[in-house]
């Protein structure tokens, strides 16, 4: 027999803590931390190496929001790959909602697979190890059982919500006896010295029919509501729109809260919980000082990522992306250089980094939401400086793509061409324009860029007008689907 496999890969969040590195419209799940690979591309590729004698593996299911539905599309595509579907959430309800669109998505046909639900931010080191477990794990699922990946812990931690666990079975599953809540450091040790508690991963697989039976078990509220918003979907190609009204209305709820904890507690219900152990160096990379501890270190304990330097420091993390940093007598500390924003902060204290977002986000300041670079579906641009009524940007536009047709009423702009060919609407006329040639598009004048090489384009934008805000833009053509 062979069974059918629906990666779900989980790609919402922020990420505040790995900021300034992570940013809202550009978070930590599609970082490329170390090698080459982004932790979404990473996510996605070990999924896809489950497959087996016994195991077919399908497209990923991919469950995100509207603004990072290209990105998820670009970094697919990067790896000769597309999902099968791509959920996007109105609005963020938690795990709980996430996980029951991807069953819903996966039933809708009549079928009935085996879901592997991961998060994209997650690492790990042993990727024999990982495969080995997840593939015990969806043999165990086609029995009807839940089944969650609990990590070996190597330390005690009190980060983690963990998992006290009874007898293992003939697959190498253990019963669920408990899930316990994140515990104080003397109790942490207690855990982990007694063998028989592992951490919380947040990976699970189940057949997609026993997860929303469950959920209808313990939560029919939850259920109700996300199939009503899920009836009234529209579908884009690939990409999938609950009903934003009916799901606003969805009660938010993790995973863990709505089903996994209740099924334990209430044997009598039916539905079995057991827990495959996961030895693979795993990380879900939840702060900078979760970075340091998967990174290399030289012999004084320092990791680093770009140009940097070290003197007299130890047990400290450099990640520069723009320029040189230099760290001189420290211990315990983590730096990180952006175009824009730089963090300095304490290894210890680094989950309080989603702190400065707050904040920011409280002074409506940009920096916790945009990169200096920012990403759009056609390529990306960079403002490189600006003034009193000015703005340089720097700006790829990929092979093929186009922006849209747009105007502007307080601005004006130059256009010179750095690489690549550019065939740009100005007006009436329609322009080709190659390497250092240039043209100038009025205030208020109708105009589009677009890319008609199978190289990527770049050009130099110089801005000059009473307002330069990115709001100060009327599309009268898009291929994006965009009207602002």
């Amino acid at each position: 027999m062979k069974y059918a496999l629906l990666p779900v890969i989980m790609a919402g969040g922020s990420g505040t803590r790995l900021w300034p590195l992570s940013r809202a419209l550009y978070p930590k799940q599609f970082l490329v931390l170390q090698g080459n690979q982004s932790l979404f591309q990473q996510a996605h590729l070990r999924l896809q190496a489950l497959g087996a004698d016994d195991i077919e593996v399908s497209k990923p299911c991919v469950v995100g929001n509207e603004e990072h539905r290209f990105l998820v599309l670009d970094q697919l595509r990067e790896l000769k790959g597309e999902p099968s579907s791509l959920l996007l959430e109105p609005v963020g309800r938690n795990t709980a909602p996430a996980v029951t669109l991807a069953a819903l998505q996966a039933t809708a046909d009549g079928a009935d697979p085996i879901l592997v639900v991961t998060p994209a931010d997650q690492t790990v080191t042993n990727e024999a190890a990982y495969t080995a477990a997840l593939q015990t794990a969806v043999r165990a699922a086609a029995n009807g059982d839940i089944v969650i990946l609990g990590i070996t812990p190597d330390r005690p931690e009190t980060g983690f919500g963990y998992i006290r666990t009874g007898a293992t079975d003939a697959n190498g599953a253990r019963a669920v006896a408990a899930f316990v809540e994140k515990p104080n450091l003397e109790t942490a040790k207690s855990y982990v010295a007694d063998g028989g508690y592992f951490w919380n991963s947040g990976m699970f697989v189940m057949k997609a029919s026993r997860w929303l039976a469950a959920l209808e078990h313990f939560r029919p509220d939850i259920a109700k509501a996300t199939r009503e918003s899920f009836a009234v979907r529209t579908t884009d190609a690939q990409f999938v729109r609950p009903g934003k009204a009916e799901f606003a209305t969805v009660p938010s709820e993790s995973v863990d809260y709505a089903v996994m904890e209740q099924c334990p507690s209430h044997p009598e219900s039916g539905f079995v919980v057991r827990m495959v152990p996961l030895d693979a160096g795993w990380s879900d990379l939840g702060a900078w000082d979760a970075v340091w501890q998967v990174s290399e270190h030289d012999e004084k304990g320092n990791a680093s990522q770009g140009d940097a330097l070290f003197q007299n420091s130890s047990n400290t993390l450099v990640h520069a992306t723009s320029r040189l940093v230099a760290a001189v007598g420290l211990d315990n500390v983590v730096v990180v250089e952006t175009p824009d924003a730089v963090l300095v902060a304490d290894r210890n204290s680094s989950q309080d980094v989603k702190k400065i977002v707050s904040t920011l986000d409280s002074k409506s300041r940009t920096e916790g939401t945009l990169h200096r670079r920012v990403h759009r579906p056609w390529g990306w641009y960079d403002s490189i400086d600006s003034g009193p009524r000015f703005q340089v940007k720097r700006i790829m536009v990929k092979p093929k793509a186009s922006l849209s047709l747009q105007m502007h009423h307080h601005r004006a702009e130059h256009w010179i061409v750095v690489s690549g060919t550019a065939e740009v609407t100005n007006g009436d006329k329609v322009l080709m324009l190659s390497e250092n040639q240039s043209t100038y598009i009025p205030l208020g004048t109708v105009h589009r860029l677009v890319n008609p090489g199978t190289i990527p384009l770049e050009i130099i934008e110089v801005q000059s007008g009473s307002y330069l805000g990115e709001d100060d833009i009327v599309r009268f053509q898009d291929n994006y689907g965009r009207s602002a």
